[in-house]
C-alpha cells in the first residue's frame, strides 16, 4: 500500500472489502461503492438522544425541528433522556439500549456522543448525526479524540454525519416545486443558505448534506450518491478542504460518466484561506494547483463564490444539453451588446458571426443601419407588435446558434416588459438555451419576478459575470461528458517489469545522483543520452571515443544540484585533449567545493530542440502528481508548469501541454520546427507509470532539460534528480 503522506479509504466494519482487482498497481482503490443514504434522508425511525421540552434549552429548539422534520418524512420519533420521562408527550427513553426497536437514524444532542455510539453498536442503527464541536477543528487533541470516534463508528458498523455539523440536513424542502433538483453538500452550513433561498425564486432543492469534519462521512460519499438520483440535475459544493485525494476522484469520476454537472466553491486558493479553512473543519487544504487540476480532469467546475455557485448549478441543473455551441447577444442597445461580447469573449465564450443570408432575414424588422452580426442590435424591440417575436424566432432558427442571451441592464416599460414576455414565450418553443440577465438593482419588476423567474425554460441572471461564468461551465460541461472515459478503466493493475528494475535502484532516504537517475529513466523506457561515468582524465578519453565527439561532461554527485552555476558543466568538446583538460577541471571545483562526485559523465551531445520539464512529486491528498513544464536553467523563473493527478489518459497528457503559457514553443516560432509532441506525451505518460509503481519509494523525480527535439525525432532526457522516500 501507498506512503503515509497520503491516506486510503478506510475498509472497516459495515464497509466494502476490496478484492485486488478493485485495486490499481499503486494498491488504491479503482471504483467505490455507493453508499445507501436512502435512510439518513428519509428515516422509517429516528432517535433524538438528548432531547428536551425544556423551554429556553438549545436541545429543546432543535427537538422540535426534528420532530417536525420527522413528520415530514414519515418517520416515528423516539426521544431519549435519562432525565425525563416524556418530550413534547411522547415516551422517552433513558438510554438508546432501553429504544423498543432499530432505528434507521439516531441524532446526538450530547457533548460527548462517544459513548452513545459505542452503546448504538449491535442496535441495528444505521445512521448517526452529531453536532458537537471540539474536534480536529480544535488542534492535535481534538483531532486525536476525533480519530477515536470514527473507530469506535466503525466498530458499530453505523454510518456517522459530523462531528461538527448542523441542523441543515433536517430543513424544510418545497415540495411543489417541479423540474430537476440541485443537491447541496457543504462542509460550513451558513455557506449554503443562499442555494437554499433559491427555492423561494422557484428553483427546486432536493437534499443539503452538511459534512461538518467528516469523521466518517465525507463529500466524496453524498456526490456519489446524488450521481445515481434521478431526480437531480447538479451537485452544488462548498469546500473546505477535502478528506481523502481518491476517494474524491472516484466520486468525480461517477458524476461524470452519469453526465452530472458538480458545481464547487473550494477555498484555500490563498495561503491564508487555506490556514482559515484549516481551523474550520479541521482538514488539510491540499495544494491548490493540484485540487484544481484533479477538478479539471473529472469535470468539477470551479467557482469563486456563492452567487456563481448558484447561478451556476441553477442553469446546468435546468438546461437542456446544448445544440451548437454558438453564442448570439441580442440587445436593445448597442453599448450593452458591445459591453458583453467583450466580456464574453474575453471568457472564451464563441461568438460566430451570424451568416450574410441570417442578417439580411433580420434587417427585414431591423433597420438596415444597424449592426445584426453578433451582437445583434435591434435598436429599441418593437412593442406594438408581432416583430419583435419573429426576430428572436429567427435567430433561434439559425443551426449555428445553441444559446442566446439577452442583457437588459435597467426596466425600460413597456419595451423592457414586451421584450422579456417575447423571450419567455420563444423560450418555451425552443430546444436551445435563452438567458436573460436583468440588471435591474430593485428587482421587484413584474417583468423580473413573474415573466422571467416563472418560466422554468429561461434561465435569468443578475449579473453579466455570473451569465458568462455559467453559460461557459454549461457548454464545457457537455463538451467534456460527451467524450469522457474514465481514466479508471484503463488504469494498471498489475507492476511492469520496468518497476521490478527500477526497485533495485531505489533505497530508503537515498538521494540518486545524475547517473543513477537516468538508470531509473531507462527501466521505464525514457530516452536518455549515451554516456560513461568515469573516475580519471584517461577513462573521460576513452569514453569519449566510444561516445562519439562532440561529447559533454558533467559532474555526477547524488547530492550534486544547480552544476551549471558551479561551473560543473562543459559543453562541446571536440578532442582528446579538451576532455582530458575538462575532466581535471571538474574534479578540481568539485573538491574546492567539497562535493562528493561518484565520477564524472561523459555524455553524448544532443541536439537542440525545446527544453521542458517533467517530473513527479508528493501530494498530501492525492498522492504521487505528474507535472510537466518549460524546463532549463530559467524553470523556476519562467514557473510555466502543469499538473495532474494519475491515472489519467494520454489526452489529459496532450491536455497538458496546452494548459502552458509557452505551448507554442513547441509548435515552432521564429523559424524553428514543430516539435515531437507524440514524444513528449509518450514520456509524461512513462513518467505517470513511475509515479503509479514506485510511490512508495520515490518521493520525487525531477527530468530537466527534457529535451524535446524536432518532430520524429523524440525527446532526450539531459539531466534527472530522484529522492527516495
Amino acid at each position: 500500500m501507498l506512503g503515509s503522506t497520503y491516506s486510503t479509504r478506510d475498509t472497516g466494519p459495515g464497509r466494502p472489502t476490496r478484492h485486488p482487482d478493485d485495486l490499481d498497481v499503486s494498491g488504491r482503490p479503482l471504483h467505490s461503492a455507493v453508499p445507501d443514504l436512502d435512510r439518513l434522508f428519509r428515516p422509517r425511525t429516528v432517535a433524538v438522544v438528548g432531547a428536551s421540552d425544556t423551554e429556553g434549552r438549545p436541545n429543546t429548539g432543535i427537538t422540535r425541528q426534528l420532530l417536525a422534520w420527522s413528520e415530514r418524512v414519515g418517520a416515528r420519533l423516539f426521544p431519549v433522556n435519562p432525565g425525563r420521562k416524556a418530550v413534547f408527550g411522547l415516551p422517552c427513553h433513558a438510554s438508546v439500549s432501553d429504544l423498543p426497536e432499530a432505528v434507521d437514524l439516531a441524532v446526538l444532542l450530547v457533548a460527548d456522543p462517544l459513548p452513545v455510539i459505542e452503546q448504538l453498536g449491535g442496535t441495528g442503527t444505521r445512521f448517526a448525526v452529531v453536532f458537537a464541536a471540539g474536534f480536529a477543528e480544535t488542534g492535535e487533541e481534538g483531532a486525536a479524540a476525533q480519530d477515536r470516534l470514527a473507530q469506535a463508528v466503525a466498530r458499530a458498523g453505523l454510518r456517522l454525519l459530523g462531528p461538527n455539523t448542523n441542523l441543515n440536513a433536517f430543513e424544510r424542502f418545497r415540495d411543489d416545486l417541479t423540474g430537476p433538483a440541485i443537491a447541496l453538500i457543504t462542509q460550513s452550513g451558513h455557506q449554503g443558505r443562499p442555494l437554499y433561498t433559491l427555492q423561494e425564486l422557484g428553483i427546486r432543492l432536493s437534499h443539503w448534506a452538511p459534512t461538518g469534519n467528516e469523521a466518517d462521512l465525507e463529500i466524496a460519499d453524498f456526490i456519489s450518491y446524488f450521481a445515481e438520483r434521478q431526480e437531480i440535475g447538479a451537485i452544488a459544493v462548498y469546500a473546505e478542504g477535502l478528506k481523502d485525494g481518491r476517494s474524491f476522484a472516484l466520486a468525480a469520476d461517477r458524476a461524470a460518466r452519469n453526465k452530472v454537472p458538480v458545481v464547487m466553491v473550494k477555498v484555500g486558493r490563498t495561503e491564508t484561506g487555506a490556514r482559515t479553512a484549516a481551523s474550520h473543519t479541521g482538514k488539510l487544504t491540499g495544494s491548490d494547483a493540484v485540487v484544481d487540476a484533479a477538478l479539471r480532469q473529472y469535470g468539477v467546475i470551479r467557482v469563486d463564490g456563492l452567487d456563481e455557485l448558484q447561478d451556476t448549478a441553477t442553469l446546468l441543473a435546468r438546461a437542456r444539453p446544448p445544440v451548437s455551441d454558438g453564442v448570439v447577444v441580442y440587445s436593445i442597445s448597442g453599448g450593452t451588446g458591445a459591453h458583453f461580447a467583450d466580456l464574453a469573449s474575453a471568457a472564451g465564450l464563441p461568438l460566430p458571426a451570424l451568416s450574410d443570408a441570417k442578417q439580411a432575414e433580420l434587417h427585414q424588422w431591423i433597420p438596415s443601419y444597424l449592426n445584426v452580426a453578433n451582437p445583434i442590435d435591434n435598436g429599441g424591440h418593437p412593442v406594438g407588435d408581432w416583430r419583435g417575436r419573429k426576430i428572436i424566432d429567427a435567430v433561434l432558427a439559425d443551426p449555428d446558434v445553441g444559446v442566446l442571451i439577452c442583457p437588459i441592464t435597467g426596466p425600460f416599460p413597456p419595451m423592457s416588459d414586451k421584450l422579456a414576455q417575447d423571450l419567455a414565450d420563444a423560450a418555451e418553443a425552443t430546444d436551445k438555451l435563452v438567458c436573460v440577465v436583468w440588471g435591474s438593482p430593485l428587482g421587484t419588476e413584474d417583468a423580473y419576478r413573474t415573466t422571467l423567474l416563472g418560466s422554468s425554460r429561461i434561465a435569468t441572471f443578475r449579473t453579466f459575470g455570473n451569465c458568462i461564468t455559467a453559460v461557459k461551465a454549461y457548454l464545457d460541461h457537455h463538451r467534456f461528458t460527451s467524450s469522457y472515459r474514465s481514466p479508471f478503466d484503463d488504469a494498471p493493475r498489475t507492476p511492469s517489469s520496468s518497476a521490478r528494475k527500477a526497485h533495485g535502484l531505489l533505497s530508503p532516504g537515498r538521494r540518486l545522483s545524475e547517473h543513477a537517475a537516468k538508470q531509473l529513466l531507462r527501466a521505464y523506457g525514457i530516452r536518455v543520452p549515451r554516456e560513461h561515468l568515469v573516475t580519471s582524465a584517461a577513462g573521460s578519453v576513452r569514453a569519449a571515443a566510444l561516445v562519439g565527439y562532440p561529447v559533454v561532461m558533467k559532474a555526477s554527485g547524488p547530492h550534486l544540484t544547480h552544476k551549471t552555476e558551479l561551473g560543473l558543466v562543459k559543453t562541446g568538446l571536440t578532442s582528446a585533449s579538451q576532455v582530458r583538460d575538462a575532466y581535471r577541471e571538474l574534479a578540481d571545483i568539485a573538491r574546492y567545493e567539497a562535493i562528493d562526485l561518484d565520477g564524472i559523465l561523459v555524455c553524448q551531445m544532443v541536439g537542440r530542440g525545446v527544453e521542458m520539464v517533467v517530473g513527479i512529486s508528493p501530494d498530501s491528498l492525492f498522492g504521487p502528481t505528474v507535472t510537466a513544464g518549460l524546463g532549463g536553467t530559467l524553470v523556476e523563473v519562467l514557473s510555466d508548469t502543469t499538473v495532474r493527478v494519475p491515472p489519467f489518459s494520454p489526452g489529459t497528457a496532450r491536455a497538458m501541454l496546452r494548459d502552458l503559457r509557452g505551448r507554442r514553443l513547441l509548435d515552432g516560432v521564429r523559424g524553428a520546427p514543430p516539435s515531437d509532441i507524440d514524444a513528449l506525451v509518450d514520456t509524461i505518460l512513462r513518467v505517470q507509470r513511475m509515479a503509479m509503481e514506485l510511490g512508495d519509494s520515490l518521493a520525487e523525480l525531477d527530468i530537466n532539460p527534457l529535451m524535446v527535439l524536432p518532430h520524429g525525432q523524440g525527446a532526450v532526457a539531459l539531466d534527472a534528480l530522484a529522492i527516495c522516500r
